[in-house]
């Protein structure tokens, strides 16, 4: 994980600009480089993970040109073989590629990319600024105008905030060239609908996923594996391991007094044989952590926020007591394959176009939780499920398929795996629980509580109205704005809404966005 500020307008303060660069040294704490290119200035800090020597520094760049980048070009080292024959390489970095790849096609570039990524890129024949970012938005981009309304792009919005006014978010799948952004991809649009059988579905989910696991595992600093003991993050570790040498560290969270993953967690890792750690929290833990973690997340949403302490907590730990610098993570497969309350969707369109606007969506709530938790505490997040050809595999399966008709949820991705025995049977079956309800449900009722310590009903009621943009309806949901505009002051609209169920279907009209408050929630509690 790295950090990117770019600004279009030379004319910039330059403290200001330094003050900006101040806020992503978490991102990049291995090497800074700044560079003034045609009008404007380039800046990266850099988080090492492929070509670890000096030579991987950014800006790369060719013909005067230059770009920088956060991500990750999987299955880089083929192209690069191709195209050495008319490029001389000097680092074994993959993002080295871009210019090549932009010198050569162009814009159309962006299509080809099998990557998470943001970048900015300066053409040096035409004199512009070209920025780009992946499909589902996995790495951070933001944007926003100098004051001589020249734009500037940053990998955090605190970043442009010293210099920039009209901050938003670089929509994911598009490009911006010549003052306008342009669409590349719409991932969770399909073509055409699949209908293959039940038996071939579950074949290719199968052999796309391992392969979105196994490309990511090319790394050249060391690897972590996060794990709830839940169906995604175990299938993710155990395919890691299946498929590495010597055993892979994977690491848990929960609370002291009602932790519910941690056994599960421990089990998958006994039976998959990783080196394996648990990190126990506490309530001080929890209430010490609202503050940084709504600073780093820039949201006020309320389940994003509930789960990005446990994650935030664990990211670092691991980041305070080993060397690791790339996490893998099992974000991405409830948007794909359903949540708890999708079972109630009443009909097939219903269910994918709820899928639709989760993966559209995703960078604003779950993506940027594992993007924000990972990267402030120094780490580089990878997220096998957000593998584009698995994403637009499973966007294309027919959605009566992947509808709960089978009394179990995900239940394509379960018989997937079914006849691998990667895991024990009561993993890979496992009901879905919620991450932050999993790490303990004292931890989301140690926070109500604390809010409710915070505001008198009369205190509620009068702030409430100060918000005209979503407004917090609950004490908890007030702690988190009033804390965000500490940070964020009118820059709510960087996030669209409340993540909640789709209060439109019978039985999801609740207004905790927890899914123990739904009436399927089972044994995901137990």
């Amino acid at each position: 994980m790295c950090g990117l500020l770019v600004s279009t307008d030379s004319m910039i303060d330059s403290n200001a600009f330094q003050k900006g660069l101040k806020t992503l040294k978490d991102r990049g704490p291995d090497m800074q480089r700044i560079e003034v290119l045609g009008s404007g200035i380039m800046a990266f800090e850099r988080l090492a993970i492929m070509g670890l020597n000096e030579e991987g520094m950014q800006p790369f760049h060719l013909k005067d040109s230059a770009v920088v980048c956060n991500g990750e070009l999987y299955g880089y080292r083929p192209l690069k073989e191709e195209l050495k024959k008319d490029y001389d390489f000097i680092s074994d970095s993959d993002c080295e590629l871009l210019l090549p790849l932009f010198d050569r096609y162009g814009t159309d570039m962006f299509r080809m990319l099998d990557a998470e990524f943001a970048l900015v890129l300066y053409d040096a024949e035409t004199g512009s600024f070209i920025a780009g970012r992946d499909p589902i938005g996995i790495r951070p981009l933001f944007y926003g105008y100098t004051h001589n309304n020249k734009i500037a792009f940053g990998s955090l919005a605190e970043s442009l905030m010293p210099f920039c006014t009209d901050i938003h978010p670089f929509p994911p799948g598009y490009y911006y060239k010549d003052g306008k952004f342009i669409s590349y991809a719409k991932i969770e649009e399909t073509n055409a609908v699949m209908h293959d059988s039940l038996e071939e579905t579950c074949s290719r989910i199968h052999d796309l996923l391992i392969d979105g696991v196994v490309k990511r595992m090319d790394a050249d600093a060391p690897v972590g594996y996060l794990l709830s003991g839940g169906l995604d993050s175990s299938l993710v570790c155990a395919i890691a391991q299946k498929h590495s040498s010597k055993p892979i560290r994977t690491f848990a969270i929960g609370m002291d007094t009602d932790a519910i993953d941690l056994k599960y967690a421990k089990e998958t890792a006994d039976y998959i044989h990783s080196d394996h750690h648990e990190i126990i929290i506490n309530k001080e833990d929890v209430l010490s952590a609202i503050k940084p973690v709504i600073q780093i997340l820039g949201t006020w949403d309320i389940t994003t926020i509930r789960a990005s302490i446990g994650m935030y907590l664990l990211c670092k730990a691991i980041h305070q007591t080993t060397d690791i610098h790339v996490l893998f993570t099992g974000e991405i497969s409830d948007e794909l394959f359903g949540y708890k309350y999708t079972d109630f969707a009443p009909d097939a369109d219903s269910f994918q176009n709820e899928a639709m606007k989760r993966i559209h969506e995703l960078y604003m709530y779950d993506v940027l939780r594992a993007d924000r938790c990972i990267s402030s505490n120094s780490m580089e997040g990878r997220v096998p499920f957000g593998d584009l050809a698995f994403v637009r595999y499973v966007m294309s399966i027919d959605p009566s398929m992947k509808m709960n008709t089978y009394h179990m949820g995900k239940y394509l991705l379960r018989h997937a795996f079914e006849s691998d025995e990667l895991l024990p049977a009561d993993i890979l079956f496992r009901d879905k629980a919620a991450f932050s309800d999993a790490v303990g449900h004292s931890l989301a009722d140690d926070i109500k509580a604390y809010a409710e310590e915070q505001y008198s009903d009369a205190d509620f009621q009068e702030r409430c109205q100060i918000y005209d943009y979503c407004r917090p309806y609950t004490k908890e949901s007030l702690l988190y704005r009033d804390i965000f505009e500490s940070y964020y002051a009118g820059m709510a609209d960087m996030i669209k809404d409340f993540w909640l169920p789709n209060q439109n279907w019978e039985g999801c009209s609740i207004k905790d966005p927890s899914a123990r408050y739904l009436s399927n929630y089972g044994a995901s509690g137990i």
